[in-house]
């Protein structure tokens, strides 16, 4: 994994897909691209991509359907000490507009998406932050508008793939606390310190608010109204790089502490089912949660090139509260660089198991016996994806994909009496920077 610099090449790398780094050919030619090399060159480095993913249902599920989402993004990252000689201070802005249908709501019924880049369609402010370097780097601070889940839990290697339940992050943290998400922005700060060679401890706090994920909220809110607490995320661990290890790996502890408030996911305030019922779900603040994660290079034919297979995975597991899921593991191989002369390609493989708590479990059956049926609900949704991504010059990137989802949960179709068959799900996810395109 290549560690990036600066906040929108890790958008571009954890939210969009891994892109690879520019090379010397790529050098900007036209008018466009030496207008936006000279305000580089001035501090002022501009990002303006589409990313798109099409997703059709071959089989099982709901219903046979395609849907399709979008996502256009810009990005500016503001050298402060080339504009304004405040050495080590970097500004940051990210807006997004994200459009398009959802095929987990259309015609999975289940409840992670075959479409990472679907969520918070509007056009939004994602990013307003201030970075500041301290100590030679050895200190990171960020604070201002920004989620946790692009600074947490992300690796350039998930985004390989186009199913939200490993890109951008692994699903289970969203389903169990109020861990915030690209592009709905709140509230920030964080601090990341290199204790030693490689290792490095990493502490965030971020604003816990409902209305930051409403559909009519576009991130320009600078208000506090509505916040219910906060969330804290942190990161313990090992890293190194390609240009400093023939292997890179990492080794991350990592874990969070939820004081916002969340709603039971089975019972109502008077300790019926909620969803039987129909009366309000009963609210509680406090959840915790741990995960390991890791990535390790396995070969590297040439140390002057990053071709290779590198495998990865996650463990995460429930602490405390009462949550949907009650543990989750991932596991994952990229092979970059495939066939003579696609020394950028890869192709990957992915699995994963959520498993639901007996709350989720009891909901499921109880919606289900309702609808006439038996209470036999599946306690694993296991969803696997094969990707192989192209890369099409310096400026497109397209991976099409075959998803398969065993054991679909009904959290989206809550009222039929019987399992949702396991769906086979065609995926095509493609990257266009724009600037790259523009600037030849």
């Amino acid at each position: 994994m290549v560690v990036k610099k600066g906040l929108a090449a890790l958008v571009a790398a954890g939210m969009v897909g891994c892109v690879p780094a520019a090379r010397a050919e790529d050098a900007p030619q036209g008018p466009v691209g030496q207008a936006v090399q000279s305000m580089a060159d001035k501090g002022i480095t501009l990002s303006l991509s589409y990313t798109g993913e099409a997703a059709g249902n071959l089989n099982g599920g709901v219903t046979q359907k395609g849907a399709y989402a979008g996502q256009v993004y810009f990005g500016a990252d503001a050298d402060m000490g080339k504009i304004a000689d405040l050495t080590g201070g970097t500004l940051h802005l990210a807006i997004t507009n994200r459009h398009g249908q959802n095929l987990a709501n259309t015609a999975l019924g289940n409840n992670t998406s075959v479409q990472e880049i679907w969520g918070t369609q509007n056009t939004h402010l994602a990013i307003l932050t201030w970075e500041q370097k301290l100590f030679h780097g050895a200190l990171d601070i960020e604070a201002g508008k920004s989620q946790a889940n692009i600074h947490f839990l992300v690796s350039p290697l998930y985004c390989n793939f186009q199913s939200n339940s490993t890109c951008g992050n692994p699903t289970m943290v969203f389903k169990d606390s109020n861990f915030t998400y690209f592009p709905a922005s709140s509230w920030m700060a964080k601090a990341r310190v290199t204790v030693a060679q490689n290792w490095f401890a990493h502490v965030g706090i971020y604003e816990v608010n409902p209305n930051r994920k409403a559909a009519n909220d576009d991130g320009f809110s600078f208000s506090f109204k509505g916040g219910t607490g906060f969330i804290v995320p942190f990161e313990l661990g090992y890293g190194s790089d390609y240009d400093h290890a023939r292997y890179p790996r990492h080794v991350i502890l990592g874990g969070w502490v939820d004081r916002g408030s969340y709603s039971d996911p089975l019972r109502d305030t008077s300790g019926g089912i909620a969803a039987i019922t129909g009366r309000p779900s009963a609210t509680y603040k406090g959840r915790t949660g741990l995960y390991l994660r890791f990535d390790q290079v396995l070969t590297r034919p040439d140390p002057g090139s990053q071709r290779g297979l590198a495998v990865f995975g996650v463990v995460m597991a429930n602490v405390s509260g009462r949550v949907e899921e009650s543990h989750y593991f991932d596991l994952g191989l990229v092979q970059t660089g495939t066939f003579r002369g696609r020394d950028q390609d890869t192709i990957g493989f992915m699995i994963n198991d959520q498993h639901f708590s007996g709350l989720a479990i009891d909901r499921m059956n109880a919606l289900r016996m309702a609808a006439g049926g038996r209470a036999n609900a599946y306690h694993d949704e296991i969803m696997m994806e094969l990707a192989y991504g192209a890369q099409m010059g310096p400026a497109v990137r397209i991976s099409p994909n075959v998803q398969y989802i065993l054991h679909p949960d009904s959290s989206g179709a809550p009222l039929r009496s019987t399992a949702i068959p396991n769906a086979v799900v065609v995926g095509f996810k493609f990257y266009v920077d724009a600037l790259k395109l523009l600037g030849r």
